[in-house]
């Protein structure tokens, strides 16, 4: 699969900002099921000060802002090459412990809404469990367009039963490293069968599993990633793998529109 992606995020401020720096997560890298063929990021009214990989091998570029701008508008844009390993990733990577992906956040806390779902799945084999648990997550909680806030938790969408991909997959890290498997989220953009625009990046998960390595679960559609999925950022939550996040002083309310296309070549 050839697919072309364009990502504009354009910001709209309500006065000047006098200073701003922002980390951009808009950039994947070449993986055993992807080969970036090109990938450029420009930005309007800001410049790129620097670029970096972080400790969870994210490519990393921090931008500033001109200053008394009232607008900025950054685009990503490249072709990537993917191929259907059926979602195996393979053995770790990059400089963080494997031990790292075992560790809980405020967003992945498993309380007692993950521990109950934990309790429904029984099968004995590492992977089929954690297949049984991505169903049990999507069959507990409902998918819902709007439905949740960005700053709920695992157990704010469970006890709400509805949520959106980054919900999900915040309950699934919860519960998967409650049973003992390192686990990951994962940002990044997935082709759709109905359509090419789209306003927001996709969120789904990884485990590691003992012979298998990293192992891709989309707890919304209920697959393991295919050529579909262009994997971007990784982290403990959704806070390491955002793809903007940042700082400013001025412009005290803002405005933001994201524009996403991904097509077939």
């Amino acid at each position: 699969m050839h697919l072309h992606i364009k990502h504009i995020t354009r910001y709209r401020f309500s006065g000047p900002v006098t200073y701003g720096l922002q980390q951009l997560r808009k950039t994947p890298k070449t993986t055993r099921a992807q080969q970036i063929l090109t990938w450029s990021t420009s930005i309007e009214n800001g410049r790129k000060e620097a670029d970096f990989t972080d400790h969870h091998n994210n490519a990393v570029e921090l931008i500033s802002f001109d200053r008394d701008t009232t607008e900025l508008t950054v685009t990503s844009q490249g072709e990537v090459v993917l191929e259907d390993v059926s979602g195996v990733l393979g053995r770790h990577l990059g400089p963080a412990p494997l031990w790292l992906y075992e560790q809980a956040t405020k967003r992945t806390e498993a309380k007692s809404g993950a521990r109950a779902l934990i309790r429904k799945v029984d099968e004995p084999e590492p992977l089929d469990r954690l297949h049984a648990l991505s169903k049990t997550i999507r069959d507990s909680v409902a998918f819902q367009v709007g439905a949740s806030e960005p700053s709920w938790s695992a157990e704010d969408a469970i006890s709400h039963g509805k949520g959106v991909c980054q919900d999900h997959t915040h309950i699934f890290l919860a519960c998967a490293r409650a049973m003992g498997f390192p686990a990951r989220y994962v940002s990044g953009y997935l082709m759709l069968d109905d359509r090419t625009a789209q306003d927001a990046m996709h969120a789904w998960a990884e485990a590691h599993v003992e012979a298998l390595g990293w192992v891709g679960f989309d707890i919304s559609n209920g697959i393991s990633p295919d050529t579909r999925y262009v994997r971007v950022a990784t982290g403990l939550d959704y806070a390491d793998a955002a793809p903007i996040t940042g700082t400013r002083i001025g412009g005290p309310e803002e405005r933001l529109e994201v524009e996403i296309d991904v097509t077939q070549q």
